[in-house]
């Protein structure tokens, strides 16, 4: 009953598609990569992001965009480390997810767990890839949080390990983002 009053108060039909925009303003992008010493943590920034999704058929669409150049940790040095000798920003100034479908129940009034698929491509490399997303959406508004192991050194990015310091080979992503829903029509 709540579906259909939330369907009804956004003026669709069961089985339209939806589009949900990401406000970089609202969206959270964090990194974590461990090391045998401690632990680095790090950001970046949302460049714009739209995703359009059928909750009836799994179907997906639309992009989402990150300026690979904002990528901070919080360390000059081991910032200018990151983006001149792994990630080549100056190179490779953006990463993309491009969703092409999702599997599991998406409840437009509560909580899901899907799991989105889609090409990431990252330092010149495309990849497919499935992650984990817990969906909360209540009225108009959705909130995500996907948390995700991005394995830099097998897509074709440098180790940053040396002699002394060895870091992993995978970087955990954690996006949390909110957005405002509409209907295709």
């Amino acid at each position: 009953m709540k579906v259909l009053l939330l369907i009804c108060s956004l003026g669709i039909a069961a089985g339209a598609e939806y589009h949900l925009q990401l406000p970089p303003d609202s969206t959270k992008i964090n990194w974590t990569l461990g090391d045998v010493l401690h632990t680095v943590h790090g950001t970046f920034k949302l460049k714009r992001g739209d995703i359009i999704f059928d909750p009836e058929n799994g179907k997906a669409g639309g992009q989402v965009i990150v300026d690979t150049t904002s990528g901070e940790s919080g360390s000059g040095a081991r910032d200018g480390r990151m983006h001149k000798n792994v990630l080549e920003s100056a190179r490779y100034p953006e990463t993309t997810f491009v969703p092409d479908h999702f599997a599991g129940k998406l409840d437009l009034n509560g909580t899901s767990t899907i799991q989105l698929h889609g090409i990431f491509t990252i330092h010149g490399g495309a990849h497919e890839i499935t992650v984990p997303a817990t969906i909360t959406a209540h009225e108009n508004q959705m909130t995500a949080v996907i948390k995700f192991d991005l394995p830099y050194v097998a897509w074709g990015m440098k180790d940053p390990s040396t002699l002394f310091l060895k870091v992993n080979k995978a970087v955990t992503m954690e996006i949390d983002t909110t957005g405002r829903i509409t209907a295709e029509r």
